[in-house]
């Protein structure tokens, strides 16, 4: 028995520790509250739809991409971080996977990652996935799809 309250109590704290950590990066996973931020900063919303712990795609893109630096320091000041993760081993909130997926729903999504570029009324602007090149080319390929709207 006191080995299954210490496993259990492992699993809530390293799930509350993934929380912590895309909080921490400036991922948002409440629509609502990034739709006020994008209209408050008048910035466009990014966001990533993910199987952040099965979707080796998703996670290389995380990895190479969305958790670097330079990538964090662009998005602070252009755009606002909406991730609707799709996770199959870490338990979610049961309101934030329903919002993920009617978002998903709403947007057609057909695989991951798919990332798409709104505005603050939830317009798409532009869609993308997982690219070659790292963060620095990342950010230019996202400057360059905000710029065509």
């Amino acid at each position: 028995m006191k080995f299954i309250m210490q496993s259990v109590l492992c699993v809530v704290v390293l799930a509350f520790w993934g929380v912590l950590q895309a909080s921490a990066e400036g991922w948002l996973t409440d629509v609502a509250e990034a739709k006020r931020v994008a209209a408050e900063k008048q910035m466009p919303i990014v966001v990533n739809f993910s199987g952040s712990d099965w979707c080796g795609w998703c996670i290389k893109l995380g990895k190479e991409v969305f958790s670097q630096e330079a990538f964090l320091a662009y998005a602070k000041d252009n755009v606002v971080l909406l991730e609707a993760d799709f996770p199959r081993r870490t338990q979610q909130d049961k309101a934030v996977a329903a919002q993920n997926k009617a978002l998903a729903g709403k947007y057609g999504i057909q695989g991951f990652p798919t990332v798409i570029i709104i505005d603050a009324t939830g317009k798409e602007i532009a869609r993308t996935g997982y690219r070659r090149g790292g963060p620095e080319s990342y950010v230019k390929h996202l400057k360059e799809l905000i710029a065509k709207k």
